[in-house]
């Protein structure tokens, strides 16, 4: 006979508070985990596919692990230290920036002349603030996740983690399905299969545009000649799993770097416009059919809604599993839509029940 109702909610929010307890506490420990897990998830399809091929799940294993090591020491030794100076280096001169800002306000509203305009205390406040502050928060924002444990750490257990996971991807996914309440089993794979499609459609399928319109932007932007290219191009590629949020912040900061530097050349500012015109084409009629497909059930708003609950409570921990659980609950709140249309409460009295 199967637990009431409510016995069965009990157990089940004692686990969700032990869950959400376990990220408090435990959030800077877990890190290294919950980012191996993330890229053995990622992986697994392609693990699958290798083994179709012919290949042992260990071989295949081992395929996908060097390969990602040599993609993680390129990046390390190419990619990521221009990125990190091109940003500090924005900071620094963004003060200069300001300046060249406050000039041609002035020209055109003569009134910021004024020492005392709110404008221009406003504008030189923001230009002291970013000269103070800009070169430290560059290099915490591209340390943050290596500085929240040790770096030696982190870069050890993360790959590690990522390649024993990955080897008992499917043992673990069988001991899991065997320790599912015999009486709920049918309905928990369902709902599973839709949180897996709903994730793999979107995590999958967004990280690899999220990549593309990186590297397409930042090397676009560097060919136009623009500086700090790169590190608007990774800013734009970083947050276009947002849809229209990654190219308007970096067609924004483009436009605005574009105008000071190309300011006697309109043809370059309308390059700049361009390749950012080219990338959302290249996003909505290529890249999001192609490997994210149609709705997954993640609407922009509550993507965002629960970045920022779970970056707010568990810090960067939270932001990692924040996609999951949104998923988990958008495919929980349509599984009781449909419970709540086929019941009682919501069709009321039927012919059939009169």
């Amino acid at each position: 006979m199967a637990l009431p109702v409510q016995d069965q909610l009990k157990y089940w929010g004692v686990a969700a508070v032990v869950f959400l307890a376990a990220l408090w506490f435990l959030g800077d420990v877990l890190l290294p985990f919950i980012v191996g897990g993330a890229i053995a998830y990622m992986m697994d399809p392609l693990a699958d596919r290798l083994e179709k091929l012919g290949a042992s799940r260990i071989v295949a294993t081992c395929i996908i692990s060097f390969v990602a090591l040599l993609v993680f020491i390129l990046m390390a030794v190419l990619i990521i230290p221009m990125v990190v100076e091109q940003a500090i280096q924005l900071f620094e001169t963004a003060p200069d920036l300001f300046k060249r800002l406050q000039v041609f306000l002035s020209e055109r509203f003569p009134t910021l002349g004024d020492e005392s305009s709110t404008l221009r205390k406003s504008l030189s406040s923001i230009g002291e603030t970013i000269q103070s502050r800009g070169a430290e928060l560059a290099n915490r924002v591209f340390t943050s996740a290596l500085g929240v444990i040790s770096a030696i750490v982190f870069i050890v257990v993360v790959p590690v983690v990522a390649f024993y996971l990955l080897l008992d991807w499917d043992n673990l996914v069988a001991k899991i399905d065997s320790l599912l309440p015999r009486d709920h089993a049918p309905v928990i794979r369902k709902i599973a299969a839709e949180i897996d499609q709903t994730l793999a459609n979107f995590v999958r399928g967004q990280f690899t545009v999220c990549a593309i319109l990186g590297v397409f932007y930042g090397t676009a932007l560097m060919l136009v000649g623009l500086q700090f290219g790169l590190v608007v191009g990774f800013i734009a590629g970083l947050i276009s799993f947002i849809p229209y949020v990654g190219a308007l912040v970096g067609g924004g900061l483009a436009l605005g770097l574009a105008l000071f530097q190309f300011w006697d050349t309109p043809a370059m500012i309308a390059a700049v416009a361009v390749v950012f015109g080219a990338g959302q084409f290249l996003e909505g009629n290529i890249l999001t059919p192609k490997l994210v497909g149609g709705s997954v059930g993640l609407h922009p708003v509550w993507l965002l809604l629960a970045l920022s609950v779970f970056g707010t409570l568990f810090g960067f921990v939270g932001m990692l599993v924040a996609v999951p659980v949104a998923a988990v609950f958008g495919v929980v709140a349509r599984f009781g839509t449909d419970q709540y249309r086929q019941s009682r409460l919501y069709r009321g009295l039927e012919e059939n029940d009169e």
